[in-house]
């Protein structure tokens, strides 16, 4: 089982504590550039080429959009990622050792390549699945190696990063709302690894937030791409790994990290519960999220999208810097705002459909 005592820290660990200099705020801006830089390039790539080979994605009844739209724009995160994240994290203070970085690289490699694979050519969800835990298995390996950790770690690693993954994948569906998701708790999460001290994680952070913004230029509405299984699979497993590496660093960082997630967690998972409660298939493509709701009773994307930022900025935000700031109540804010996240699904979601029948009835008259 795991031992909690072995996440007390090292007195002689190099990243113990950090001051946030001037000059390597300085870098991580410069490198946040690179990455913006080369995700908004490749994604400029990524529409030509979808366009020439026919990856597109085309409207439905299962679909919130309304004009064939290329996808695959998400290797421009992918891209960017894996050029500046190991420059960052094994240069500034508080470094990563090269066997986790490697590990890091190689599960980014899997999970796009896997997502690339399924937007050309789609995929049964188990061989998905098992590359997906597979990359968050070398991730939460490295991790626990390098700390010396209990490896009874391993399996609830490997769950919360396959469900990352593939959460994001499910709330992928509407114009913006991924990206903008992916900057604001990429950054959050950056801005933890700060408080802590720790310039390369939170360089690491805020340069994957700069490569989500590199492709949300494209994908604001209108779309002129979507991210694809490419883009929302690595999100995910990003967004995994720099979570699990502010634990391994500051473990009371964790639920501020879950805090920043809020929206995201509790949509796909009362979603998902919610169907297969019902007794239908919770891994088949669906329009039941809150935020296709939002869109199926008569908003447009940008202002289901906006209703996201909202909870981001208004609640997820300030409760996870309360959480970073007051360790000991960091686990009932938490769960306070998972509370708040859930009934505020329940309540907007029935708002929705009462909307979403009337408009129907107003159209079939």
């Amino acid at each position: 089982m795991p031992q909690l005592q072995g996440l007390e820290h090292d007195p002689s660990d190099p990243r113990r504590r950090q001051r946030v200099t001037r000059v390597e705020l300085a870098i991580v801006l410069g490198w946040s550039l690179v990455a913006l830089a080369i995700a908004a390039l490749a994604v400029r790539g990524a529409i030509a080429y979808a366009r020439r080979r026919g990856m597109l994605d085309q409207p439905g009844q299962r679909r919130s959009h309304t004009l064939p739209t290329p996808r695959g724009g998400g290797i421009g995160i992918v891209l960017a990622c894996l050029v500046v994240l190991p420059c960052i994290l094994c240069s500034l203070a508080g470094p990563w050792d090269a066997p986790t970085i490697a590990n890091l690289e190689l599960a980014l490699v899997l999970v796009a390549a896997i997502g690339w694979w399924d937007d050309h050519r789609p995929l049964r969800q188990w061989p998905r699945l098992g590359v997906q835990l597979l990359a968050t298995a070398f991730v939460g390996g490295a991790l626990l190696a390098d700390a010396g950790l209990a490896w009874g770690w391993l399996p609830l690693l490997v769950l919360a990063g396959g469900w990352s993954i593939n959460l994001h994948n499910f709330m992928d569906g509407i114009d913006a709302l991924l990206a903008q998701q992916g900057i604001f708790v990429a950054a959050g999460l950056g801005c933890l690894a700060a408080s802590a001290g720790q310039p390369a994680l939170a360089g690491a952070g805020f340069a994957t937030a700069a490569a989500c913004l590199g492709f949300w230029l494209y994908n604001r509405p209108p779309a002129r791409i979507f991210m694809g299984d490419v883009g929302s699979g690595s999100v995910g497993l990003l967004l995994f790994a720099l979570s699990a590496m502010l634990w391994r660093i500051e473990p009371a960082l964790v639920w501020p990290a879950l805090i920043l997630g809020s929206s995201f967690v509790a949509d796909a998972s009362l979603t998902l519960l919610n169907r297969f409660l019902r007794g239908r298939r919770w891994y088949a493509p669906h329009r039941e999220h809150l935020y296709q709701w939002l869109v199926r009773s008569g908003g447009t994307h940008a202002r289901a999208a906006a209703w996201y930022l909202g909870w981001n900025l208004l609640v997820a935000a300030p409760a996870a810097v309360a959480a970073s700031q007051y360790p000991a109540m960091a686990l009932p804010a938490c769960a306070a705002v998972y509370t708040v996240a859930g009934a505020t699904w329940i309540v907007s979601k029935r708002r929705c459909m009462r909307r979403a029948s009337m408009k129907d009835r107003h159209v079939a008259t």
